[in-house]
This record gives C-alpha cells, sequence and structure tokens, in this order.
C-alpha cells in the first residue's frame, strides 16, 4: 500500500497514527505528495484523487481509497476491526459526531490558514476570518467540557484531537489553547508520550 503525505498535513498525520497503533505502518509507503491552492497538481487530480487532498491510500490492486476517516476506518478493519472504531451501537456513533466535530475544526483552520498566508492581504477578510476560527475554538471548548473523552481506550477521537492540537502549534503557535484549555493541554502532554503521535509531530514550519 502507498500512502500520499505531506509531514505538515494533519489528516495525513492521523492516517499515520492510526497505521502505527495498528501495527500496519511497515505495510505502507509514505510518497511526498505536494497540493496546495494555487498549485495545481494535475497528475495527482488526475490519477489520485480529484479534489487534490491528503492523504490517499493506494492498495496493493490499484484502487484508491481517499478521506482521512475512511483509510483509518479502512486500517482498522484491516487490523481485525473494532481497535479504534466501535463496531456497533451508541459509541459508534458517538465517535462519528466526534470526529466530524475536528473534522470541521481543522477545515476551519486550515481556511484561515489559507486566508493569512497565502489571500493578498488587500484580498482578506477579517470577519470571515474571525468566524472561521471562532469555530474551531468553540470546538476545543467543547472537548475541554468533556473529560471523559480522555480516559478511555486510545480511540480514533483522540487521534483526530491530536492531530487538531498539534496543527494548532504548527499553524498558529501563538493561539494561546494552552492557556485556555488546561485539561486538553494535560491530555496533549499524555498522548505525546505514544511513539506514534511522538514520531508523526509536524517539522518546524
Amino acid at each position: 500500500m502507498k500512502l500520499t503525505f505531506s509531514p505538515g498535513s494533519p489528516y495525513a498525520r492521523k492516517v499515520r497514527i492510526a497505521a502505527i497503533e495498528l501495527g500496519l505502518i511497515d505495510r505502507i509507503a509514505l510518497v511526498p505528495t505536494a497540493v496546495q491552492p494555487g498549485k495545481f497538481n494535475e497528475d495527482y487530480s488526475r490519477t489520485v484523487n480529484p479534489l487534490r487532498k491528503l492523504p490517499a491510500l493506494i492498495l496493493d490492486d490499484g484502487s484508491t481509497i481517499v478521506d482521512s476517516f475512511v483509510i483509518a476506518e479502512y486500517l482498522d478493519d484491516l487490523a481485525g476491526g473494532g481497535k479504534l472504531f466501535p463496531a456497533e451501537g451508541p459509541d459508534k456513533w458517538k465517535r462519528k459526531t466526534e470526529h466530524s466535530i475536528i473534522q470541521g475544526m481543522l477545515e476551519a483552520m486550515l481556511l484561515c490558514r489559507y486566508e493569512k498566508a497565502v489571500r493578498p492581504e488587500n484580498l482578506r477578510w477579517q470577519t470571515w476570518l474571525d468566524d472561521r476560527w471562532d469555530r474551531a475554538w468553540q470546538g476545543f471548548a467543547l472537548f475541554e467540557s468533556l473529560p471523559s473523552t480522555f480516559t478511555r481506550p486510545f480511540d480514533i477521537t483522540q487521534i483526530a484531537l491530536i492531530c487538531v492540537l498539534g496543527y494548532a502549534d504548527f499553524r498558529f503557535p501563538d493561539c494561546g489553547w494552552r492557556k485556555a484549555f488546561p485539561k486538553l493541554t494535560a491530555f496533549n502532554e499524555k498522548m505525546m508520550q505514544r511513539p506514534s503521535v511522538k514520531d508523526t509531530v509536524p517539522p518546524p514550519a
């Protein structure tokens, strides 16, 4: 299997953490791939993912699985199932809902990154930027209020949460999330002791 990725992508990091935790990382070749606004990767668009998003998992038969959540779920199934994803019942839908919120937080932060780093300054829309950032911030506040999320067995929600916190450090190092959310800070420090988390931290920007 091959995984298209960028070291700074929180979505690709999610899959890499899952693969390490599931004991599958040695079966996956990492393929560095560049996709960013204004620099169209037409080959990737034609042959891998028309949406030009990372990551994508290219299977040995040549077929492709896209979306970090779907890839991680596939890997969980490949490892026997029920390890990072509840197989059924209320917990299954709870994890999916939690992940959807975290995914939305990441998307909001990524748009903030593009607005500040890519869009010409005279075209930036501060009200729009503030609204997107507040969506992510409210997500942090939600999980700060749900400490049971941090104490249950390691799962896809915790992996996704680690990745969104890591992205905040990577792209918004002065945003102050640690001071604002001490429970998330303690959770992050605990998770950083896991090799899968520590070894996938984005390189310095």
